[in-house]
């Protein structure tokens, strides 16, 4: 799961004037694409049509054998719950709304609409996790209700962050507990990760925005601050906090899970919002990363584990989910870095077939083989490729998208692969929910000149879900409504 998005600002006096007035203000420009969206030039126009037959190969088996269930399982042909067993949310039905829209698939939009409106319920008596909750279902109800248009799915969102609520609000230092009741509010997990922490301010940010209630964008700012004013004197900070104490329990320092979208999280919010302070706090860790963190041993970048109050080096490994960092550092001003971590990244391609899920990197050894059908290398060749212009990114995408079919594709879609070092490989059972908002979106963006989506303001979560940069579709025949509505 991660993101997408680049330059462009809102100045701070206009960003608290708009949180004050709460009146909708015009689209901040965050992607830098060096221009207006170009027509793909073959052979990339081909393989943005393979992009959409892709997404339709796995959707229809979704729909055929798992509808209204948060995921698909191809090889056996069911269904199953991601939050907690014997409770669904139709969670790849929510991932799939934005990128339905922006393929003009109308009619699979239509459908995936309805099901929301008539079949999610919120008021589940279960405990579920914050961070994935909100960057999966909220993201998604808001990224649909922009692609939609039907109000109906913004109620909803609001309606889900507001059964969020007490996880922040229950918590003496305002970082979020992890877990929270739907139905009753009971909070659970005082022990809570960097990442779930502090992944949620452009979430809550476009809520607040949409709604004119400025609570969410508060809570999501009160918890980044609970973080990084936590920070050791190195400007480093710890993977797990008890958010009762303010006291870190998991004094770590990496990129890597459950650290890693909290930093992202920092440059975006200031790139939609103008919000200086979080600028400041993502430049400072920044510079605490690259003081400690950075390894160039090996001739290539990649970022150890370090112990947060002395800078010690405590571990090589690095998790695929952290190759969106090289996106992120090109989005930020870093670009050299930023391609420098994505070559480091293409090695370990060179060296498998699919990228393991961790690796040691110096010794490229996997110390987890599977493939989760991750997306984070594809989402840093479509950041890297629109600040840089350069077609070696499409290139890298391209690679992985023919492996994806070489090796993950089956008779029902697409599925994770268990080992990837295994001659042949072992699969897995599992089309995640993330794959439809994620990879698919990713590629179409990259291969297809997408008539739907601004390149010059678009704005992607770490969930992949569009909250900036939808463009309205063309009017219906005859002078009716846009097309799908």
């Amino acid at each position: 799961m991660r993101k997408c998005a680049g330059p462009g600002s809102l100045s701070r006096r206009g960003l608290l004037g708009a949180l004050a007035a709460f009146t909708p203000v015009a689209a901040v420009p965050v992607v830098s694409a060096h221009g207006s969206a170009r027509a793909a030039a073959e052979p990339y126009a081909g393989l943005g049509e393979e992009s959409v037959a892709a997404f339709r190969r796995a959707w229809d088996a979704y729909r055929r054998l798992a509808w209204g269930r948060d995921e698909l399982r191809p090889l056996s042909g069911r269904g199953a719950d991601f939050f907690a067993q014997g409770h669904t949310f139709g969670l790849t039905i929510v991932e799939a709304l934005d990128t339905l829209y922006l393929m003009e698939l109308d009619e699979e939009l239509d459908a995936a609409v309805r099901w929301v409106k008539n079949e999610l319920v919120l008021d589940q008596d279960v405990s579920v996790q914050v961070f994935e909750v909100i960057i999966r279902l909220v993201g998604g109800l808001l990224s649909g209700h922009l692609a939609s248009g039907d109000h109906a799915l913004l109620d909803l969102a609001r309606g889900l962050a507001d059964r969020l609520m007490p996880a922040f609000l229950a918590s003496p230092t305002g970082a979020p507990y992890r877990f929270v009741n739907l139905s009753t509010g009971a909070v659970s997990g005082r022990d809570n990760h960097l990442a779930e922490i502090g992944s949620c301010i452009t979430e809550f940010g476009e809520l607040s925005r949409l709604t004119g209630d400025r609570t969410y964008y508060d809570v999501a700012k009160k918890a980044l601050r609970a973080a990084c004013e936590r920070r050791s004197r190195l400007d480093l900070l710890g993977t797990t906090l008890d958010v009762e104490t303010g006291v870190w329990t998991g004094t770590t320092a990496t990129l890597d899970p459950p650290a890693d979208s909290f930093f992202e999280y920092l440059w975006y919010g200031w790139k939609l919002y103008g919000d200086e302070e979080l600028r400041t706090w993502y430049t400072t860790l920044t510079a605490g990363i690259f003081r400690y963190l950075a390894d160039r041993s090996t001739g290539r970048l990649w970022f150890r584990q370090a112990e947060m109050s002395t800078g010690r080096a405590t571990g090589q490994v690095q998790s695929e989910l952290t190759a969106f960092y090289a996106g992120l550092l090109a989005r930020s001003g870093r670009v050299a870095e930023g391609e420098s971590y994505h070559d480091s990244w293409t090695v370990v391609l060179d060296a498998f077939r699919l990228p393991p899920d961790l690796i040691d990197y110096r010794s490229l050894r996997a110390e987890l083989p599977s493939y989760p059908l991750r997306p984070e290398y594809v989402d840093a060749c479509l950041s890297l490729w629109l600040v840089t212009g350069k077609e070696l990114y499409r290139e890298r995408a391209r690679e992985l998208f023919d492996r994806q079919e070489r090796y993950c594709r089956v008779a029902n879609g697409y599925t994770v692969v268990r080992d990837v070092t295994a001659s042949p490989m072992k699969t897995g059972d599992l089309t995640p929910a993330y794959w439809f908002s994620e990879n698919a979106k990713y590629y179409y963006l990259l291969f297809a000149e997408a008539r739907r989506f601004d390149y010059g303001s678009g704005y992607l979560t770490t969930e992949g879900n569009v909250l900036r940069g939808l463009r309205a579709p063309a009017p219906a025949p005859g002078g009716g409504g846009p097309v799908g509505k």
